[in-house]
């Protein structure tokens, strides 16, 4: 087995493992949910069928006996109740674990038999003996928190995301995907998908489901026969065939049946019925396709002009859809339409016109694609056109999958150009060099680091959507019913961030479910609905995201934060006294502070939110707590969507250069209306008092300003002080390093950055300073 179909097979699996707990908190919330349990009993199928195919027997064992129980629940014959859904969910557990094990190791040892004997005793008997899912040989479900931060780690690990697998590859439009194998189909042969060697079907020859399909007027049937040649894997190559076609177009049926393709008992060639497609186009998407080796596509039905089966379909045109059977109007059918019968005509000349370029097609598809004389291209060259192709756009690649350690490679070289640029444009500087002419070259390269950075963004999508199952284990863990809504999941965050604030968003959301949101009983005498509401809402603010989590449970107590400040000796009484509310909440970051009168197996350890800060602080990011006592409370995550290249105010200091990034500036102006209050340095601006830090005492320099100097005023919502320096020398964009180890805690630092000239300059975090 090749390294990439595992993979491929791991990333279809987590994917899937996720749309099915997203799918069963559905059903759970609505039994009657038909759509639901259509989309539970297919993902089981698949990953049933994928995990044969594959040879790994144990995921597919599970998986046919969650589908045995699920077929009984769609014909009604076992209610949908709690005891059912938590066996269900323990049951994905199981599944996702073994999935993890397959990534890691390439097989999986977890025994599950426990869970399995007890779907087979729900399935039979409509209970479980023990009702948790050990079933009779005592096995408890996998920690269904294994992907979760542990409370008690240490707040220097940050986990990985869940997907693992789906963040090895990404697509350069943000769409990560599962098939993995597409170097390698990049790699082999367009597939031949000559229309000419297409074989009569007649109504005898069709498979049940499809002869009693349903076509709705102007609807067509194909089918395309596909070959694989010479492979290992024959279902599993066939199932991700199936589903490239499935999601584009509407998929009728196989020949054989589906099972037997994906358990991959067929001879040589299977076939795919669809609707409404021109043959053309199928073969288009085939093409693409470099696990086909042939393929040929016919018509099996013309466009009907009335709702009728397939076979009535096929009976009116003649018994056969053969190529020579194109579906045109009957030039015999008076009462035809004008349009469809030119419409049709049309269809007639793409097919005849795609049959006769099919002869002339040669074996070497690298000239077919050079040949732009008018015969049928392959689907990368962008000459297919036909109904429904506005020239050529469907025919072309539109994305394609790269490794993320590529993408990693060319934003470091990104970075090097940006810093040799500086460097450059310094060296035409001191040799008094006009350095205009560099002006191009800065467009490029910014526009070159711009396109970089977008490649390495990925929606929130790829870790908020298994936050509902973490919702409603905590919330089940807790005795709570919580209503949780995500909002704002196609928001774009760069790869690195989106994996680190995946334990932090967790920790939120966990402490909004077991400290935020009360109890039913407590909610009703408050007069609240007894089902608790937590929302998570993503907005784009120009360069940076908002993450906001809020619950509308019990609020934060200001006195009672005051209280166990004093306790643990986070804060004196008299400090506490001129603490503003705002400042009273962000006590709840601190290191050990918790609210939680005893802990649990959910939160109380008081590490959570220190993980949050910190690992947001190291980001570039802030996070701020808004609360209300008995409304609720907000936590607001803000982070930059992409991290390392900034722009950066480079400063003077006793002769020192330090860097403080510009978004963190409001104004620079000269220092000459310091004004002295009880011994302190402020200034005045727009009747506000900003105090004076001057970085000469902070950073520990001598000052060597010959007058006045120059002052930073800091933009409020990062901190309410102004900057003295002894100059400003300028500001460009600089690749910042953040520090790491031991240097990662030092107060007033953010990172380093290196001048073109080798020069490593610190820059300054105006928070911490």
């Amino acid at each position: 087995m090749s390294d990439a179909h595992r993979k491929a097979f791991v990333a279809e699996s987590e994917e899937g493992i996720t749309e099915l707990n997203n799918a069963l908190l559905d059903l759970e919330s609505d039994p009657d949910d038909d759509e639901a349990m259509d989309s539970i009993f297919r993902i089981a199928h698949t990953l049933k069928g994928n995990a044969s195919a594959m040879g790994y027997e144990s995921v597919s064992e599970l998986a046919h006996e969650m589908e045995d129980l699920l077929d009984e629940v769609r014909e009604g014959n076992i209610d949908v109740d709690i005891e059912l859904m938590d066996l269900l969910f323990d049951s994905v557990d199981y599944l996702d674990a073994m999935v993890s094990d397959i990534a890691e190791d390439g097989e999986t040892d977890i025994d599950a038999s426990g869970v399995e004997a007890d779907l087979r005793e729900k399935m039979e008997t409509g209970s479980v003996s023990d009702g948790d899912g050990g079933g009779e040989s005592g096995t408890t479900a996998p920690d269904d928190t294994a992907d979760e931060p542990d409370d008690a780690a240490s707040d220097d690990t940050t986990a990985e995301p869940a997907d693992d697998t789906a963040a090895e590859t990404v697509d350069d439009d943000g769409d990560d995907t599962a098939d993995e194998t597409a170097t390698e189909a990049a790699e082999q042969p367009t597939a031949d998908t000559g229309g000419d060697e297409t074989e009569t079907i007649g109504i005898d020859d069709l498979p049940d489901e499809i002869a009693d399909a349903e076509l709705e007027t102007s609807e067509a049937v194909y089918r395309a026969e596909i070959g694989l040649g010479d492979t290992e894997m024959p279902g599993v190559e066939a199932i991700f065939i199936m589903q490239e076609i499935e999601d584009a177009y509407d998929r009728l049926g196989t020949d054989p049946a589906q099972d037997t393709i994906e358990d991959g008992d067929f001879d040589e060639t299977f076939d795919v019925f669809v609707v409404d497609i021109s043959a053309s186009e199928i073969e288009g998407i085939l093409g693409e396709l470099g696990k086909v080796e042939f393929a040929s596509v016919s018509p099996v039905t013309p466009n009907v002009d009335d709702p009728m089966t397939v076979a009535e379909a096929v009976e009116s045109a003649g018994g056969a859809g053969d190529a020579e059977s194109e579906p045109t109007a009957e030039s015999g059918d008076a009462d035809a339409d004008p349009e469809t019968a030119a419409d049709d005509e049309s269809d007639t000349a793409e097919r005849d016109d795609t049959s006769s370029d099919a002869d002339s097609k040669t074996d070497d598809s690298s000239d077919s694609s050079d040949d732009s004389g008018g015969g049928r291209s392959t689907p990368d060259s962008g000459g297919r056109s036909g109904p429904g192709s506005s020239g050529s756009d469907d025919a072309d690649i539109q994305s394609v999958r790269v490794d993320v350690n590529q993408l990693d490679e060319l934003y470091n070289l990104v970075e090097q150009l940006v810093t040799s640029r500086i460097k450059l444009r310094r060296e035409m500087e001191r040799e008094g060099i006009d350095s205009d002419n560099l002006d191009e070259l800065d467009k490029i390269t910014g526009n070159l680091q711009d396109t970089a950075m977008d490649m390495r963004l990925i929606p929130l999508s790829k870790i908020v959507d298994t936050f509902p199952r973490l919702v409603r284990d905590v919330a089940r863990e807790t005795g709570k019913q919580v209503n949780f809504t995500v909002t704002g999941e196609d928001i774009e965050l760069d790869r690195t961030i989106l994996t680190e604030i995946r334990d932090p968003l967790i920790h939120v959301l966990r402490n909004a479910v077991d400290h935020g949101v009360e109890p039913p009983e407590e909610r009703e005498k408050k007069g609240k609905d007894p089902t608790g509401n937590v929302s998570l809402t993503a907005t784009r603010d120009r360069d940076h995201v908002n993450i906001e989590v809020s619950d509308d449970g019990a609020g934060l107590d200001p006195e009672m934060l005051k209280e166990k400040a004093i306790e643990k000796g986070v804060k004196t009484e008299s400090e506490l006294e001129r603490m503003e509310e705002s400042e009273i909440y962000d006590l709840v970051f601190h290191p050990g502070f918790s609210t939680a009168e005893e802990v649990t197996d959910v939160s109380g350890r008081g590490v959570g939110m220190d993980v949050v800060h910190n690992t947001v602080k190291q980001l570039d990011g802030t996070v701020n707590v808004e609360s209300e006592l008995g409304e609720g409370t907000t936590v607001t995550l803000r982070l930059p969507v992409t991290v390392a290249i900034v722009k950066v105010m480079f400063v003077e200091v006793g002769g020192t250069e330090y860097g403080i990034p510009v978004k963190n500036i409001a104004e620079v102006t000269r220092a000459d209306d310091i004004r002295t209050t009880k011994g302190d340095e402020i200034i005045n601006h727009d009747d506000e008092i900003y105090p004076i830090l001057r970085l000469s005492e902070a950073l520990d320099e001598p000052s060597s300003v010959n007058g006045d100097g120059m002052l930073l005023r800091i933009r409020e919502e990062h901190r309410k002080v102004a900057l003295h320096c002894d100059k400003v020398i300028d500001q460009e964009e600089v690749v910042v390093k953040p520090l790491e180890g031991v240097l990662s805690g030092i107060p007033g630092l953010s990172g380093t950055a290196v001048l073109g000239d080798g020069d490593v300059v610190a820059v300054l975090d105006v928070v911490t300073l």
